[in-house]
């Protein structure tokens, strides 16, 4: 009998890793609520397959990978999209092959791209900060409609195509940049410049994966550049934007806004609760703000998105250990 380690198994994730293995009974699938890393690497001593989720490096050192290469094991998979917590390197020098879940749920991002869009555009947030103030004046915050607007996608890929076609559907104009232009979607996507879509977009959202180049692909220069009625928005991965650098393209009102899902050093704060101050100082900053609209890290947390996530690196994990 094939056997299993899950690590870091989320409560939500549960019932689906419970699921998988119903369907495959010849297998036996154990989990745990705890990270992968150095300290924790030998508790998959004994098992075929490892499969894992985290946003935290797996170690600093090759010293991780070397270890389970001795307990023979051959694969990792990530229940998730994002690569960047496993040093391919040392992964491939030690024999170990790495899967994705690249698309398990394009829609569940995109939903949650036009829910940050329509917030910011219809300053839901300005709102309901007057509303709490027992203000109910509406003067100076009229919106515009989406028919009217200009959208800038960096990354065309699976999740920024979606992305696409909704607010193509709602009328907008659609320009699109990515390292890749793809012809399937010259029917909803402009393909242009960077510097286009800052000079021209009305709104601004993020889609590329993270990798060193993308890194602070978005800092002081680039808000610059944007329009001062612009509304920025970050559902892909915290570290390609320099969170300094938007905290003061909004203090100085260099965009208009920002709607904010993932954000630098958020291990230290999501998917955890505070009694007091948060560790993360610069989120307590965009907290303060009433044109930021802000989401822990969960444009991904649907059913659909979930189940896949956790089926599919399953699926993966099955298929390398059964060659």
């Amino acid at each position: 009998m094939k056997k299993i380690l899950a690590y870091n198994i989320l409560g939500y994730e549960k019932e689906f890793v419970l699921e998988w293995a119903a369907e495959h009974p010849d297998v036996k699938v154990d989990f745990n609520s705890i990270e992968l890393h150095d300290d924790t690497v030998e508790l998959s001593k004994g098992y075929d397959g490892i499969d894992y989720r985290q946003r935290s490096k797996l170690s600093e050192t090759p010293d991780l990978y070397q270890k389970l290469h001795s307990y023979g094991i051959t694969q990792l998979a990530l229940r998730s999209a994002g690569v960047d917590s496993c040093n391919l390197k040392w992964a491939k020098e030690n024999g170990l092959t790495i899967t994705n879940v690249p698309s398990y749920s394009p829609e569940a991002v995109a939903e949650m791209t036009l829910t940050h869009a329509l917030n910011l555009v219809r300053h839901i947030p300005q709102f309901q900060s007057r509303i709490a103030k027992d203000d109910y004046i509406v003067e100076g915050l009229r919106s515009r409609e989406l028919s009217e607007m200009t959208v800038g996608i960096i990354g065309v890929g699976r999740i920024g195509s979606t992305v696409a076609k909704i607010f193509k559907r709602f009328g907008a104009r659609v320009l699109g940049n990515d390292i890749k232009e793809n012809d399937k979607f010259r029917d909803v996507v402009e393909y242009t410049s960077k510097e286009d879509i800052f000079k021209n977009a009305d709104i601004i959202t993020m889609h590329t994966y993270m990798s060193d180049d993308n890194y602070h692909l978005i800092g002081k220069e680039q808000f610059k550049q944007m329009k001062s009625s612009a509304f920025f928005i970050n559902c892909s991965r915290g570290p390609i934007v320099d969170t300094d650098a938007l905290i003061e393209a909004l203090e100085n009102q260099e965009i208009a806004g920002a709607g904010i899902d993932v954000i630098e050093n958020e291990t230290e704060i999501f998917n955890q609760s505070f009694d007091g101050e948060i560790p993360l100082k610069a989120y307590t900053k965009l907290k303060a703000m009433d044109n930021v609209f802000l989401t822990p890290h969960v444009a991904f947390y649907t059913d659909i998105a979930v189940r896949n996530m956790v089926k599919q690196s399953l699926d993966d994990t099955l298929k390398l250990i059964s060659g």
